[in-house]
């Protein structure tokens, strides 16, 4: 079976590791007619103050949507970035997934060990648990 994404997606990465490394797995099943918002969550602190300034925040976020569209360019008919602001990060993608009609939400789940994911919340697993369109974990290499 291949998978490939014709429509339009929403990949949420973390970090410019992250943005890269699942650029790079997503490109493979990727069409000229796809159509790829990268998103990264900005996590407000809902009344605490927060751990950095907004524009650090913001230039971070730059920093990964760069990483994330050397290996999409070429590969999608349209990459776009978005930076999304909330205080929880998984209502945040699905609320931006909702607002956009996207075909789907497209991630690679990052390593992790289970207390990590306890004290983290794991994303990846309230992703598909709070879906409001499909959820796509796509295999890690290697």
């Amino acid at each position: 079976m291949t998978l490939t994404f014709d429509g339009t997606i929403v990949v949420p990465v973390a970090d410019p590791d992250d943005g890269e490394q699942t650029a790079t797995a997503l490109a493979p099943h990727l069409e000229p007619s796809s159509t790829v918002l990268v998103v990264n969550v900005i996590e407000k602190a809902g009344g605490a103050p927060d751990k950095a300034s907004v524009e650090q925040r913001e230039e971070y976020a730059r920093e990964i949507f760069e990483r994330a569209r050397g290996p999409l360019e070429g590969r999608a008919g349209t990459v776009e970035t978005a930076i999304l602001f909330g205080t929880n990060v998984v209502e945040t993608i699905m609320d931006a997934a909702s607002e956009r009609a996207v075909d789907a939400v497209v991630f690679e789940p990052r390593e992790g060990t289970r207390f990590t994911e306890l004290l983290t919340g794991d994303v990846a697993r309230r992703l598909v648990k709070r879906a409001s369109v499909p959820v796509v974990a796509l295999p890690r290499e290697g």
